[in-house]
């Protein structure tokens, strides 16, 4: 593989995960939030371990093989960095979001989910050491800029930031910890079995994001018509979102990777557009088309 496909993958994570949104909108309407976010992550992580042990495996290992080099064994750093990763972003992060989506408007919540980038891409220059040339950083603050306008609209003046604090404060701190989440899993990303890596990562977030449901309480009853929205999440938008995530993260780094995987709100809000039916107005359709123009800047050479 190449730069070329390091972007191919970042950008095919983010359409798999944008889809997402959709989807678990209507899975939403029928089950507990915490159970839909265990459930995916579960689901994903038992997809992920039966390719492990499927003929599949190696040819998946093959079809990801990158002139950058891999590490064939798991040493026990690399479990201890996975610990801090399930932890971070399969658990924590999660969980602040839940409650944090509870306790402040929808406008709010949209702008505020993208300082997920922002803090992916600040960790990776100070303590990853990622730096670019001038050309990447206006690609990336054209990106940045351009998903605040996409997820809001552009109708800042409806944002009440400084009323919810303990909501808007649980969402910032959610996207810190899917921040150091992207930057950790880059030392993961240069394991060989990535399937192996993503496959434990999203089984055992999963299962403790559903043993944290049964301790509160919550009612785990998943009606027959909700779970192929949640297998479908589970497979494409976690699972395969994962992997390819790795991979993107091994080719061109937690910065770029991290900026590029942000176009999944421009991916969500097209599915959203021809699945829920949601209009589209021309401020994200513009948005759409800068992050386009952004992501084409960063990718070219």
């Amino acid at each position: 593989m190449t730069h070329h496909w390091g972007y191919m993958a970042a950008i095919g994570s983010a359409v798999l995960f944008g889809m997402s949104s959709a989807l678990n909108k209507i899975a939403l309407e029928n089950v507990h939030p915490l159970i839909v976010a265990g459930m995916i992550y579960f689901l994903g992580g038992i997809l992920l371990f039966g390719i492990h042990l499927s003929p599949l495996h190696s040819r998946i290992i093959y079809l990801f093989e990158t002139p950058t080099e891999t590490e064939s064994k798991i040493t026990q750093k690399d479990y201890r960095i996975l610990v801090f990763v399930i932890i971070c972003g399969s658990v924590i992060a999660p969980l602040m979001l839940l409650y944090g989506l509870n306790e402040t408007t929808a406008i709010n919540a949209s702008l505020l989910l993208n300082t997920e980038s922002l803090f992916t891409v600040l960790i990776a220059f100070i303590f990853l050491k990622e730096h670019g040339t001038t050309k990447d950083y206006f690609a990336i603050l054209l990106l940045l800029v351009s998903v605040l306008f996409l997820t809001t609209n552009g109708e800042f003046q409806k944002l009440t930031l400084t009323e919810e604090i303990t909501g808007n404060v649980l969402i910032i701190a959610a996207c810190l910890f899917w921040g150091i989440d992207n930057n950790l899993s880059k030392f993961l990303s240069k394991k060989r079995d990535i399937v192996k890596v993503s496959g434990v990562k999203c089984f055992i977030g999963g299962a403790v994001l559903l043993a944290i449901s049964l301790i509160l309480g919550v009612n785990f009853h998943i009606p027959t018509v909700s779970i192929p929205y949640l297998a479908s999440v589970g497979a494409f938008s976690i699972a395969f979102s994962i992997l390819l995530f790795l991979v993107a993260l091994r080719e061109i780094g937690s910065m770029r990777t991290g900026v590029v995987f942000s176009t999944s709100s421009l991916f969500g809000a097209v599915f959203a557009f021809f699945i829920l039916r949601e209009a589209l107005t021309i401020v994200q359709m513009l948005a759409m088309l800068a992050m386009l123009i952004g992501v084409y800047i960063l990718y070219k050479k």
